[in-house]
């Protein structure tokens, strides 16, 4: 299976905003809820946020609620992160991945393969 690809990540200074994508094949966004999961240097990866097939269920991490949107178009096979208001804390490698959610939980599957992320960093 071809990893899911991240982009968008960059350089910002703490209140600043930012907007990942993630895109892939319809054999994953057809069928799958969807994630943003980042993993900070000496740190374990965590779930961010995750979205249902039909955008019915979202879920977001205590940490990020209300400063992040997770969006879906499964038209064009992508995934979206609008992070606004960030801090210091939200630096790490963000990752999307098929994902299980029922908007109270966000887990990656099982046999995910992780992409190569893309980088945020927030300086205060």
């Amino acid at each position: 299976q071809v990893p899911l690809v991240e982009s968008g990540g960059g350089s910002v200074q703490a209140g600043g905003s930012l907007r990942l994508s993630c895109t892939g094949s319809a054999s994953i966004f057809d069928v799958n809820a969807m994630g943003w999961f980042r993993q900070a240097p000496g740190k374990e990866r965590e779930g961010v946020s995750c979205i249902s097939w039909s955008g019915q269920w979202k879920y977001y991490a205590d940490s990020v609620k209300g400063r992040f949107t997770v969006s879906r178009d499964n038209a064009k096979n992508t995934l979206e992160l609008h992070m606004d208001s960030l801090r210091p804390e939200d630096t790490a490698t963000y990752y999307c991945a098929a994902a299980y959610t029922d908007g109270s939980y966000c887990r990656a599957q099982s046999d995910t393969e992780w992409g190569q992320g893309t980088q945020v960093t927030v300086s205060s």
